[in-house]
């Protein structure tokens, strides 16, 4: 038999379970409830509590809060509750269910092991298959670790999911689909050149929460987007959760990427849980705050309002849920020193408890005002399920926001759409006209062309429609405005002129990308032209469809290496990570302006009104004063066009870009660059050029630097160089 432990009071604070001097305090917030007892388990998985404690309201409870102080209890002792109170009812929404085992919502590490959700769904006893909380030592040693303090303007983001980035065999780590197992990748990620990984959702999540004809195909939750537990990492990341070490591996996570230069910013969802809506299961919230933690409507509060498509939306700017929110967003910064967070939906964040929108939401401007919070790196989705879209106004003025309109613009220009360089301008310019009238910056806009959610660049250009039969609902989910060209051909081919041409636009997405004002932001893969077959949803495709197959790594070297080149470029041009938006005007002290743009004959201004306009050229002036000028020709016409090429005295341009050509003579890296002998240059159709220009010199005589570059880029690409 089990020693049974004594108890004190305990204390209203701190909420969860938390270790002190003598045992463990636990504590729970419950408004309505009646009748409370905490419940200890010997083992995630023991069928009956060794030890059942009943609270009572003289000894256990101050206001809100039902607290009690186990003596000598040691760590990594499981543990759930049991709240008692008003049945559930029209007028309050209350839905205390005395047989229900809840988790605690503060718990810092959780177990899924036993879970069943449809027992959740339903009246009676679900002890057995309900979800535990876990007692931890927060003792870490982070030798010195804390959170990075790079400048946004400097930031290349990597949206990665942990368990997708190393689950596929040809990842080749010991720990796949785990935190530990991203640690290994590390070396990849710093070659690569990116300065933030943004992990797809890394709290506990509910895996069980699909449809029903998903889950009949053996399909899970992949993605993540159905929290439970805001204070815990995902046990499935772990490679021992059972041994309550989610704290401990991803902070080991953290601690390795910061020592290679490497923040981390965790999605988060905030917007709605996994307890779902009215018919959904009771995990947490449900039985223990019920109306206060989500929105419900006006006139029968049992029914949940859903402007997340989820089945229920949080009650974000409830005083009680806000704090909430916040305390565990401090948490993860003060605790576990993550760099930043991309809220999910974050428009549902700005409704009122009546869901109506509001001016100045108390969450997002607390959110924004944290002290603890100041130097964190903020990311809206700035919309929600329901209509809501506020990109470009966004409440708040440090919040970055998901460029959605920057998206939608390259990828109609990319694919070949006419009329849009009077837009594509303003988006690689950083977008001005969504930010610098409220007095944000072009870093407030985070720019990408592919995410998560939708096709990934090899689909972009290899598929016309989406094909999501393999997720169980008849291809209906997913977007249907992919803006997307197959290039002739859906799906795969072994037509070397279609794959050309869609190798060719893929890399003119990501020189777009890596050469606009903003924050650009990179999808996992994309890399390498990763593909998930047509799929654009596969949020519940945990297999090889979605995991990255790093032998494509391998395969597409070339794209590769074209990215790794263009971000090396990037972070040598200060002009391309600049903190304020380009005005023509020339820079102080200097005679050009910082940005001049050119028509197809280089002597007038561009067509902006042209419907049919495909072309856009732009030289972009230094702002260090060593660096070099940039020259920009995008040309998604099918026609060749020779340009004229600026002339600035005393300097010659150089080859740094140009997709049409093969690798590696594609990205050209600076040791390796000469100046061009004319001063024309043929920009290829659907090609991306890059030109820098420098001084050379040759004094001393023997053979130069310069002229060894010439000769091996005459030899890769037959342009004619300066010896």
């Amino acid at each position: 038999m089990h020693k049974q432990y004594h108890l004190k009071s305990g204390s209203p604070y701190p909420h969860g379970a938390k270790v002190g001097e003598g045992g463990v305090n636990f504590s729970i917030s419950s408004r309505h409830a009646t009748y409370v007892e905490l419940l200890l388990f010997a083992q995630s998985d023991s069928e009956k509590p060794f030890q059942i404690i009943p609270l009572t309201t003289d000894k256990h409870h101050t206001f809100f809060s039902w607290h009690v102080f186990v003596v000598e209890l040691p760590v990594g002792t499981w543990y759930a509750w049991r709240l008692d109170g008003p049945s559930q009812t029209r007028e309050t929404g209350l839905r205390f269910d005395r047989d229900k085992l809840l988790l605690d919502p503060w718990a810092r590490a959780v177990s899924d092991k036993l879970w069943v959700r449809g027992a959740a769904c339903v009246p009676g006893d679900n002890s057995y298959h309900a979800m535990r909380g876990v007692v931890v030592d927060d003792h870490y040693d982070w030798e010195g670790d804390t959170p990075l303090s790079i400048r946004s303007e400097k930031v290349i983001v990597y949206e990665l999911h942990v368990g997708g980035f190393t689950r596929h065999p040809s990842a080749k780590v010991k720990h796949p689909g785990t935190f530990l197992g991203l640690i290994e990748k590390i070396p990849y990620l710093k070659k690569l050149g990116i300065t933030h990984v943004e992990l797809l959702p890394a709290m506990a999540f509910d895996e069980q929460d699909v449809p029903p004809h998903t889950a009949e195909r053996g399909l899970t939750n992949y993605w993540g987007y159905s929290t439970h537990s805001f204070f815990s990492p995902h046990p499935g990341y772990c490679v021992t959760p059972e041994q309550g070490t989610h704290i401990r591996e991803f902070r080991d996570l953290v601690r390795a990427l910061h020592k290679a230069g490497i923040g981390v910013i965790m999605d988060v969802v905030f917007n709605h849980t996994s307890e779902a809506g009215s018919d959904g299961p009771v995990i947490n919230f449900k039985g223990i705050t019920g109306n206060s933690f989500y929105l419900t409507d006006k006139y029968d509060k049992r029914l949940f309002l859903d402007y997340t498509g989820c089945g229920n939306t949080v009650n974000a700017n409830h005083p009680l849920v806000t704090n909430f929110i916040i305390t565990c967003l401090e948490y993860w910064v003060r605790e576990m020193h993550v760099d930043g967070f991309r809220f999910d939906l974050a428009s549902a964040l700005a409704r009122g408890e009546d869901g109506s929108v509001l001016q100045d939401p108390p969450l997002v401007w607390g959110i924004e005002l944290s002290q603890q919070l100041a130097k964190t790196k903020l990311i809206a989705e700035a919309w929600d399920a329901a209509g809501l879209y506020q990109v470009g106004n966004f409440p708040g003025y440090r919040w970055a926001e998901w460029n959605g309109r920057y998206r939608d613009a390259i990828r109609r220009f990319v694919r070949g759409d006419g009329g849009m360089i009077n837009e594509v301008a303003t988006r690689i310019c950083g977008s001005s006209d969504l930010y610098e009238h409220q007095h944000r910056l072009p870093i407030s806009g985070i720019n990408f062309v592919t995410c998560h959610d939708g096709f990934t660049l090899h689909d972009l250009f290899s598929y016309n429609d989406k094909h999501n039969e393999a997720n169980g609902e008849e291809n209906r989910d997913g977007c249907n405005n992919n803006l997307s060209y197959n290039c002739g051909v859906e799906g795969p081919t072994d037509d070397p002129e279609i794959l050309a041409v869609r190798r060719r636009r893929a890399k003119n997405a990501l020189a777009i990308l890596l050469l606009s004002h903003g924050v650009p932001m990179l999808l996992a893969g994309d890399e390498f032209l990763n593909s998930q077959n047509g799929n654009n949803n596969g949020y519940c495709q945990d297999n090889e469809l979605s995991w990255l197959n790093w032998e494509d790594a391998k395969k597409n070297a070339d794209v590769l290496r074209f990215v790794q080149t263009l971000i090396k470029l990037r972070k040598r041009h200060t002009a391309l990570m600049r903190r304020r938006f380009l005005t023509g005007r020339p820079l102080e002290g200097k005679t050009l302006p910082d940005i001049h743009w050119y028509d197809v004959d280089q002597m007038h201004p561009p067509a902006w009104t042209d419907p049919e306009a495909r072309f856009l050229s732009y030289t972009l002036s230094a702002l260090a004063k060593e660096e070099p000028d940039l020259h920009v020709v995008m040309n998604m016409a099918s026609e060749d066009v020779l340009i004229d090429l600026p002339k600035i005295e005393g300097k010659a341009w150089c080859l740094s870009i140009d997709t049409a050509l093969s690798s590696p003579a594609d990205a050209v890296e600076l040791a390796n660059q000469s100046p061009l002998s004319l001063q024309q240059y043929r920009v290829r159709g659907n090609s991306v050029v890059v030109l820098e220009n420098t001084r050379f010199s040759n004094e001393g005589g023997g053979e130069s630097v310069s002229h060894k570059a010439s000769a091996f880029l005459t030899k890769l690409t037959g342009i004619r160089l300066i010896d």
